[in-house]
């Protein structure tokens, strides 16, 4: 894993770990009967964090698997790689 790499996967924990918090702090919102619009405000930034994650995780799949030329691939590898891709696409709602 090249130094780039490295740096992009500290960051996608580093954001991970953040949801995280956050889930466990509306886990004690709802437990200490907080007012039912702060624990959705905390969902939808939690539901926000989530999709701009799995935007960076998809993109950095892209730059990895589909766009690296010295990956040597058997015929037709690379367009169910992009359909793979494609159907990540779809079940995250990124576009």
């Amino acid at each position: 894993m090249d130094a780039e790499q490295e740096k992009s996967k500290k960051a996608i924990l580093a954001r991970l770990k953040r949801i995280e918090g956050q889930i466990r702090g509306i886990q004690s919102m709802v437990e200490s009967d907080r007012d039912c619009a702060d624990v959705l405000q905390q969902l939808t930034a939690v539901r926000s964090a989530v999709h701009s994650t799995s935007v960076q995780v998809l993109e950095k799949y892209a730059q990895a698997c589909m766009l690296d030329d010295d990956i040597d691939l058997p015929e037709g590898q690379r367009q169910k790689l992009l359909s793979n891709f494609m159907t990540l696409v779809g079940k995250t709602k990124v576009l």
